[in-house]
């Protein structure tokens, strides 16, 4: 309380000074119309009936200034309660929910994913996939990672597509409504993409299924609330784009990169040793395709650079995340997109060459901090 109060002091004071002010001028115009009247007035009744007012005056001026200064400093520790009520909420819905995570560690959505469960302190399982057989999500007719399993009481809910996990997952954690009436809002529908492949897209899937009230509570305005699905669909459909032909970008980037995620994945003995010669000979020479696909430059070192000075430009320099004081999903989707190359040397490139790493290491450091 006594923090509070001391920091309240300076707005406690203005509040002082403004409920004060029409008392003390309201009698001090009374002692002076007195004072004209009085006959003598140099005595010490005509002092006594000058020094009244005055006092009165304080009197009122200390007592307006105490008012202001209880009334804000309530304002703020009630203030400080509905965000302990909020943070308290959170914690018991997320509690309701059992989480299981199919991922490959080294993908960049299920990068993602983690990035935003770890923020939010949900906890969860993983089941790493093996990325050739893939008998992990044999139970799936969807076949991609990242997928997530909630438990829910006695419903059962399975959550597909990166951005539809985090997007049901939050809209979950703000709202409280059940988890299975959020994943319909976020129906899945069949497309044909540009190589005339049948891929399966998800309706409304950076949008956050919110009331007026819960929008206006979580983002403030709706620049904000456009500003982050708009970055979120970016990291998805440019900045992931990066990654492969960076981290295959020479023979032994690529070598370097399958020795990583043989480490990191689900393989066997054999399945390992053929991943990590065949899979980088193969990666080294898809990324060529896929660098002509999404037309980068020829030294596609300087895409991935443009793309994160882009970003560091967009958060600024008047605030440490583009959520503000923290990070927002927006955030945590860049971070965790460019979290997979961590310990490659197109990491390190890019930490050197450009401006993004203060932002990357806030991030990492809100990510760690957050309550267990």
């Amino acid at each position: 309380m006594a923090h509070a109060v001391r920091a309240l002091w300076p707005l406690g004071r203005a509040l002082a000074w403004r409920l004060g002010d029409r008392p003390a001028l309201g009698l001090h115009a009374q002692s002076r119309a007195g004072f004209t009247g009085a006959a003598g007035g140099s005595g010490p009744a005509a002092t006594a009936r000058k020094g009244g007012p005055r006092l009165l005056g304080a009197a009122a001026l200390a007592l307006g200034g105490a008012l202001g200064l209880y009334h804000t400093a309530r304002w703020h520790l009630r203030t400080q309660d509905l965000r302990a009520e909020r943070s308290a909420t959170q914690l018991s819905l997320s509690s309701h929910l059992q989480l299981t995570l199919y991922q490959y560690k080294t993908c960049p959505f299920c990068s993602k994913v983690r990035a935003f469960l770890d923020f939010h302190a949900l906890p969860y399982q993983v089941v790493e996939v093996n990325p050739v057989r893939r008998a992990e999500i044999k139970f799936s007719s969807y076949r991609k990672v990242p997928i997530v399993m909630a438990q829910e009481g006695e419903s059962l809910q399975q959550l597909n597509d990166s951005s539809v996990i985090i997007s049901a997952l939050k809209t979950y954690l703000v709202s409280g409504q059940p988890l299975a009436d959020i994943i319909t809002y976020y129906p899945p529908m069949k497309a044909v993409n540009d190589q005339g492949k049948e891929v399966t897209e998800f309706c409304n899937k950076y949008w956050l299924m919110l009331d007026e009230k819960e929008a206006q509570r979580m983002y403030g305005g709706k620049e904000a609330r456009t500003e982050e699905m708009k970055w979120r669909q970016w990291a998805d459909d440019w900045l992931v784009h990066l990654i492969s032909p960076n981290v295959y970008r020479t023979p032994a980037e690529a070598l370097a990169s399958f020795d990583y995620i043989v480490k990191e994945g689900n393989f066997g003995t054999v399945e390992g040793a053929m991943a990590k010669y065949m899979g980088a000979a193969a990666m080294y020479f898809i990324s060529k395709r896929l660098k002509r696909r999404h037309h980068l430059r020829d030294d596609v070192r300087e895409d991935l650079y443009e793309a994160a000075n882009k970003w560091v430009a967009a958060v600024g320099k008047d605030r440490p995340f583009m959520g503000g004081q923290k990070p927002n999903l927006a955030d945590l989707a860049v971070y965790g997109v460019l979290r997979v190359m961590e310990g490659l040397e197109a990491f390190d490139d890019l930490m050197r060459h450009t401006h993004i790493q203060p932002w990357y290491l806030r991030v990492e450091k809100a990510i760690a901090e957050a309550p267990q």
